[in-house]
């Protein structure tokens, strides 16, 4: 063990991690996402320039077959690409973020996407800004370009310690909505344990392509049969004892759980915005590439 200074890990401890994610999460970028990302977000990203004669080789689906009837030779459109994207990583860092049970802790999966969507990112010369909320906005890094820039990112996800456990959904998409004017590619990134965002999420989707990645531990989904058991409310921190042989106080949890995911896909599809579930011990790296797959 490191020794912990204010609760936080102290340099060499912390660059280390950085590296250790950077390493992991760039190549995935880089043999992965690099270009699944570039085709998806940037293919609608292309304004017609002019036109030029056909060459071999070229796409025969950019032919402009107005200019080549009327010179009776191929003519055809130049795209160029409209400046860079700006992709805003949104993060959830509330209590219920440092539940894990099996290989990892939720937010350290949470910390290995957002890596991985930044690097792929940074490789298509984008900027990409930071969000970690709670209840509130915990931490606003605007959007910027390069590793640099990537690699603060990652050491906020990693040492950053919230001042609240509770969460708001709601209030983080409202202040995207005030902080981001040009369209953004946004990732929002939570177990969504939340409700009451269906508004501020039809606001802020109309301006920006957003999509909610939804990591959580399989653990979470039902109470198992152990007695009486103290348990801690992550978010409050109260301690409470709770009965969990009570068949109706399993079945509750079950529904409350239940009606907060449906809740979640269903608001986010409404509001014209892609949703991914990840589970702890899946494989992210599969999930995003077979999003990324199904909308290029």
């Amino acid at each position: 063990m490191s020794d912990m200074t204010n609760n936080k890990m102290d340099t060499k401890e912390l660059l280390k991690k950085v590296r250790k994610i950077e390493i992991k999460t760039r190549r995935l970028s880089d043999h992965i996402f690099g270009g699944e990302y570039h085709s998806t977000f940037k293919g609608r990203g292309m304004t017609f320039s002019e036109v030029r004669q056909y060459q071999f080789g070229d796409d025969v689906r950019n032919i402009d077959w107005n200019v080549t009837a009327r010179y009776n030779e191929p003519f055809i459109k130049v795209f160029e690409e409209e400046r860079e994207l700006t992709m805003m990583l949104m993060v959830d860092i509330s209590g219920s973020e440092l539940f894990g049970t099996d290989e990892q802790f939720k937010n350290e999966i949470v910390t290995e996407i957002a890596a991985t969507l930044a690097f792929s990112a940074t490789q298509n010369n984008d900027k990409i800004g930071l969000i970690l909320f709670s209840d509130a906005i915990e931490l606003y890094i605007p959007p910027k370009k390069g590793r640099s820039h990537v690699l603060r990112i990652i050491r906020e996800l990693i040492e950053f310690e919230p001042k609240s456990k509770l969460t708001d959904v709601a209030e983080a998409l409202k202040f995207l909505s005030n902080v981001m004017k040009k369209k953004a590619i946004v990732f929002m990134l939570s177990d969504f344990m939340a409700d009451d965002y269906k508004q501020n999420l039809k606001i802020a989707a109309g301006r920006h392509d957003i999509t909610g990645i939804r990591v959580y531990d399989k653990r979470e989904e039902a109470i198992p049969n152990l007695g009486m058991v103290q348990m801690q409310d992550e978010e409050s921190g109260e301690l409470v004892l709770v009965n969990t042989g009570s068949k109706t106080i399993r079945q509750n949890y079950a529904c409350h759980y239940k009606e907060r995911v449906e809740y979640f896909k269903d608001v986010f599809t409404k509001s014209g915005s892609g949703t991914i579930d990840c589970r702890v011990d899946e494989s992210y790296v599969k999930k995003l590439l077979g999003y990324f797959k199904r909308r290029g």
